[in-house]
């Protein structure tokens, strides 16, 4: 299922973070609005027209599993993904009774909550999920699968989330802190040699010519 167009409402009273991943969705395909309390939860408009909602629960005005009763009291039936920093199994259990979808436990790598928003889209359409595809490259971002001109790439994790972004931004110029930004968690060590390295083991396996070096700029990806 393609995300190009798909509206998320992303419920998030960091505004740090809320920027930071509604920009990244965005770069994904989707189209993303944000609110940041549970009054804004409540007295959202055209909910019917949301495909799904990323649901902070600590809300400066109450609980975001009382937002979430809420809705679904209210026969609001878009699937719901909590993402949140409390990760005790009660906390899943009441927030999955509360009737979410999904439940992510910040810190979390935003390739990793993209896959989980993705299969929880496939769940509530009923549908497969599609493959993405830029330069003779395809990529099933929820099976990890990857073809290169036919042929399927074996990559490691790293590998596949850097091919991933270079998929879904073909021709555009990522520096290495872009790239940083989107492969490591925001507290984790960055490394821009590792990136080097990193782009290099991928060159060799999608083809050199697919994988541009702007000096001091970054890398380009040729579709």
């Amino acid at each position: 299922m393609g995300t190009q167009g798909l509206r998320l409402l992303l419920i998030e009273d960091d505004g740090e973070l809320a920027s930071r991943l509604s920009n990244r969705l965005r770069d994904a395909g989707f189209a993303v609005d944000v609110a940041g309390s549970q009054a804004d939860g409540e007295g959202w408009p055209d909910l019917g027209k949301i495909a799904a909602i990323i649901l902070d629960l600590g809300l400066p005005d109450g609980n975001g599993l009382d937002l979430l009763r809420y809705w679904r009291g209210r026969r609001v039936d878009c699937p719901v993904l909590i993402l949140t920093a409390r990760g005790s199994w009660q906390d899943k259990v009441e927030g999955l009774n509360a009737g979410a979808d999904d439940f992510v436990v910040k810190p979390v790598r935003f390739e990793e909550l993209l896959a989980r928003l993705h299969a929880l889209l496939r769940r509530h359409s009923g549908q497969r999920a599609q493959w993405i595809e830029a330069g003779g490259v395809r990529l099933d971002p929820v099976g990890r699968n990857a073809e290169v001109d036919g042929a399927a790439l074996s990559l490691s994790k790293q590998e596949f989330r850097l091919l991933q972004l270079f998929v879904r931004r073909p021709g555009q110029v990522l520096s290495q802190g872009d790239i940083l930004e989107h492969l490591y968690d925001l507290d984790a060590q960055r490394d821009l040699n590792a990136i080097e390295v990193l782009v290099s083991r991928l060159r060799r396996k999608v083809g050199a010519g697919r994988i541009k070096t702007l000096r001091g700029l970054g890398y380009r990806f040729e579709a």
